[in-house]
């Protein structure tokens, strides 16, 4: 088979291809205690993928449902899905089932690949399916009960896989969708962001070329996948050979061992994860040797993290890099400079730096004109990691996706406000714009924490605010609610329900009257002033 190498006609799955050509017998991915070769990877991938062919209609949709967590089967199916000729759309077993079959409706799959540990909540996410679904488990040795159970249903075990070997390589169609990944929305549903395969391969090109990653590397895989970081781990080490590293939940309470024990080259994750490595004293001075390259993204990186980071790994270079999903990953980088940087930082944050090739900033104001040199306004960004917009949403996409006054070209409006470089320094991030708040690393809009607890009250005055403040973002999300008391039991376990662990808030405040502008809107700047004793 002949691989595609023209850049304008390459699919996110090429680099993959031509790696396991190359380095067959190489690890390509380490996930729950089980390694995997490039050439097994790519047979399990290509078994998928051909099933998935075999139960195409026209019909159908060309996205695939991935619902593994830190599994060799996630890894498998995400390949599976591209190597079919469809988007991939990550699903999260830790998230609750309510909301993850919400986002399994509204991407209209027709297929879904399932790891064993997901599998018992499979049901609620097919319950009341209007078409019938191809359920790929390849662990599954017994599909029998579920196919009783769901006769409408296709449902392929692990020995049936064996049997699907006619896999055609599809064409590569630049603007299809590589992925399809669900981030928090403002009005309680999460927002699907379409991301097409010559957004990815940008990004990829740039990235491995900057990091010179080979097939010697042992890569780092600390986000989920439905954290779009995931898809840097993947592909930019599938495109040189390198291996994939994935921790469980359970090892990544002490990431230093991990470091260690994997012999990791490359590690990645977001600050927060640093922060609490130096407070829980697990940065010694020279204690991850093996790293020659360390990478953040995701929340605001302060200069104490890094400093004492770069301590912890002495061989390893240090970048922070910055991006929405929008914009694929991550469009700026900044490389840490111990004697240059600390006076470029801002705030005691890390700059975000300067864009990727091709991608075009502007700093505007609220009326989207661009602000002089040196002065501060709202990130917008274009370019070819600029993503397709929003799933089934144009006026969405349209609020987020402009042409700013003067030009002819679409940019996508970030909402962070930074720093418009004068002269050749570097970008620097001053905050959002608008209600959106980094916990953990994860993106939140405070509204759709909002609306959820609205609708679960039956009140409608309710605030959510980021609290307390940390170095690299928010600590968690308190809830003020004007009026009457509530069940506070009962609206906890109910919005439990509904949001992922991070966006849960983590204290309840009931007020008979919450502060206002003199525009009669919700001052959400005095709220702390009013957080008394939570409950």
């Amino acid at each position: 088979m002949e691989l595609r190498t023209d850049g304008s006609r390459r699919g996110l799955w090429t680099g993959f291809l031509r790696a396991a050509q190359l380095f067959p017998d190489r690890p390509a991915v380490v996930a729950q205690g089980t390694s995997l070769s490039y050439r097994q990877l790519r047979e399990a991938a290509v078994r998928i993928a051909a099933c998935i062919q075999a139960h195409r209609t026209e019909s159908r949709t060309s996205l695939t449902a991935v619902f593994a967590h830190r599994s060799t089967v996630a890894f498998a199916g995400v390949l599976g899905a591209l190597l079919a000729g469809n988007g991939y759309v990550p699903l999260n077993r830790t998230f609750p089932v309510e909301r993850t079959r919400s986002m399994f409706v509204r991407s209209e799959c027709r297929s879904i690949i399932v790891d064993a540990d997901s599998l018992p909540q499979i049901g609620a996410l097919l319950e009341g399916s209007g078409e019938p679904l191809l359920v790929i488990a390849p662990g599954l040795e017994d599909p029998r009960p579920y196919r009783k159970r769901w006769p409408r249903h296709a449902v392929v075990g692990a020995a049936d896989l064996e049997a699907y070997a006619g896999w055609r390589e599809p064409d590569a169609r630049e603007d299809a969708i590589a992925y399809l990944l669900f981030t928090s929305g403002s009005t309680g549903v999460p927002k699907g962001v379409m991301v097409a395969h010559r957004n990815v391969v940008s990004y990829i090109d740039h990235v491995a070329k900057r990091f010179a990653i080979t097939e010697q590397d042992v890569v780092s895989q600390t986000f989920d996948m439905t954290f779009d970081l995931s898809a840097s781990d993947m592909f930019v080490a599938w495109e040189r050979g390198a291996c994939v590293c994935c921790p469980s939940q359970k090892t990544l309470i002490n990431p230093g061992r991990f470091i260690r024990e994997q012999g990791l080259t490359v590690w990645f994750s977001v600050p927060s994860m640093v922060a609490l490595m130096k407070q829980s004293g697990l940065l010694k001075p020279g204690g991850f040797p093996s790293l020659r390259l360390s990478l953040f993204c995701g929340e605001p990186l302060p200069v104490s993290c890094v400093e004492a980071w770069a301590m912890a790994a002495p061989n390893s270079v240090v970048e922070n890099a910055y991006g929405p999903t929008e914009l694929t990953i991550a469009c700026t980088g900044y490389r840490w400079d111990p004697k240059r940087a600390p006076t470029e930082s801002e705030m005691g944050i890390v700059p975000i730096g300067a864009p990727f090739p091709g991608m075009d900033v502007l700093v505007v104001d609220e009326w989207l004109n661009e602000v002089a040199p040196g002065a501060d306004g709202e990130l917008l960004m274009s370019g070819p990691q600029m993503s397709l917009g929003y799933w089934k949403d144009p006026e969405k996409t349209a609020a987020a996706f402009v042409v700013p006054p003067g030009r002819k070209d679409v940019f996508y409006r970030t909402g962070d406000r930074v720093r418009r470089p004068a002269g050749d320094g570097p970008l620097t991030h001053l905050g959002r714009m608008d209600s959106q708040v980094k916990i953990l690393g994860h993106r939140v809009e405070l509204g759709e924490v909002e609306a959820v607890v609205r609708e679960a009250s039956g009140v409608d005055g309710v605030v959510a605010i980021g609290w307390p403040i940390t170095s690299s973002g928010y600590g968690g999300i308190e809830v003020l609610i004007e009026g009457e008391p509530v069940d506070l039991d009962r609206l906890r376990e109910a919005v439990a329900a509904r949001l992922p662990d991070y966006m849960v808030p983590r204290r309840w405040h009931i007020r008979s009257r919450l502060p206002r502008n003199a525009n009669g809107k919700y001052d959400r700047k005095a709220m702390p002033a009013v957080l008394g004793d939570g409950q």
